[in-house]
């Protein structure tokens, strides 16, 4: 399997992670709505009643020693970051073993990553990987912002602002 799975660019590898994700929102009962063009900083909206909530979804099958590494950056080669203002939600999803990851954009602004790995086999050392509470945790877009606002207020308290 290419790094591309079978396309002839990331781009509409992206594109096709994309409906994916939206088909398996759907099947989680959550409403989607997909923005027009690509110059809003996340990919798809979802309504799960409570207001919009901005996602942005990445995939990857990059494979190291400790599981498989996902990037969240605006860009391959990008040096910006995304920001609670732009995204509330991260959908990450681990193209060979078809699991996915629902992180709250808080858990990944207050350590400031910009890459994290997913393991979604059985690992080394489980302690080392802190997201994998949110391996397939799609009920928490069905609780909407307010995870998000819970961890941003966290993450202030713990840096003194």
């Amino acid at each position: 399997m290419t790094r591309c799975k079978g396309f002839p660019t990331f781009k509409q590898r992206g594109e096709w992670v994309e409906l994916k994700f939206m088909a398996k929102a759907a099947e989680h009962g959550l409403q989607v709505l997909k923005p027009w063009g690509d110059s809003l900083a996340y990919d798809v909206g979802l309504d799960p009643g409570r207001g919009l909530l901005r996602v942005q979804v990445k995939s990857t099958s990059v494979r190291t020693q400790y599981g498989y590494l996902c990037q969240f950056k605006p860009g391959a080669l990008s040096h910006r970051q995304y920001t609670a203002k732009q995204v509330d939600f991260f959908a990450a999803y681990v193209i060979p073993q078809d699991v996915w990851y629902v992180i709250p954009s808080a858990e990944l602004f207050k350590r400031r990553q910009q890459a994290i790995t997913l393991c979604p086999i059985e690992p080394l050392h489980p302690e080392r990987y802190r997201f994998e509470q949110f391996r397939e945790a799609w009920q928490l877009m069905r609780r909407g912002r307010c995870v998000n606002c819970r961890l941003m207020i966290e993450t202030k308290r713990a840096e003194g602002e």
